[in-house]
């Protein structure tokens, strides 16, 4: 219950409501696995559940992806390097890294959804060999919205990595599918019978995405989902995060769709 004081190293503007905060931890380091968050406190203000969007292989640096949409979020938005932040963690559960091995692999992710996500795609890049192909499709309302440009084009430029990107709105520069992110789903190249798909993104994207991996043959029990809404504790406390038998904080983020049917998860709580 007691946030660890975290000094900030470095602050990265990702988009206009959106910044990277890379946390020194404490002096024994910070692990976690891809899908887990920490709850970030901004001294004065209060604290708000973030996922980590760091690499997991770096126990030195606690990276945290944040969009400004509330007053803690807003409070956070001004610190700088030197400053210090309160953080509690690791919270939650994980993506199914292991589960995956041997498997093609769907990430799929819209929006800021990818922050989550990133520490299980830098997980799977670092032990490439325990995969089968593995495909990243992402979804962005335009081009001037997509979250980590530069290692995205990184990522385009893997031999062992199909990125394929589309965006609602284009401009003059963009040269990629325009449409929403399900229309990628026919252009990947995965085995639906074996394959294991990690979604995160605003709930209507989720939806509609699990829906769409369902219709091209793969199950409830290889499909999984972070479902990081409305988290106030972070253990389970306060009941916020109730979704059916589920606390999200304590049995969540990340539950796979088998877990969740008959918890209602599509509707606002």
């Amino acid at each position: 219950m007691h946030p660890v004081p975290c000094r900030v190293r470095s602050v990265v503007r990702e988009l206009d409501d959106t910044f990277t905060l890379d946390l020194e931890p404490p002096s024994d380091g910070w692990s976690f696995v891809p899908g887990q968050f920490t709850m970030l406190y901004a001294f004065g203000v209060g604290e708000v559940p973030i996922s980590i969007s760091g690499d997991p292989g770096d126990p030195t640096r606690l990276v945290q992806t944040i969009r400004a949409v509330g007053p803690v979020s807003d409070a956070l938005t001004s610190v700088a390097v030197g400053d210090v932040v309160g953080v509690r963690g690791p919270f939650g559960t994980a993506w199914p890294m292991e589960l995956a091995e041997g498997r093609d692999l769907i990430i799929m992710t819209g929006g800021i959804g990818l922050a989550p996500l990133r520490p299980a795609i830098l997980h799977t890049l670092e032990h490439r060999d325990r995969y089968n192909n593995v495909t990243l499709l992402y979804g962005a309302r335009s081009p001037g919205d997509l979250l980590f440009a530069e290692q995205l084009q990184q990522w385009r430029g893997r031999f062992d990595l199909e990125v394929l990107i589309t965006v609602d709105h284009a401009d003059r520069t963009w040269r990629g599918p325009v449409g929403v992110v399900t229309s990628l789903i026919g252009r990947a190249s995965f085995d639906p019978e074996t394959a294991v798909a990690m979604v995160c993104g605003p709930e209507i994207m989720m939806r509609f995405t699990i829906q769409e991996l369902e219709r091209a043959g793969m199950t409830e029990d290889r499909l999984f989902v972070s479902m990081e809404r409305n988290m106030k504790c972070g253990i389970g406390l306060c009941g916020h995060c109730q979704l059916g038998k589920f606390f999200v904080c304590k049995d969540g983020p990340v539950l796979s769709c088998a877990a969740m049917t008959g918890a209602c998860w599509t509707r606002e709580v």
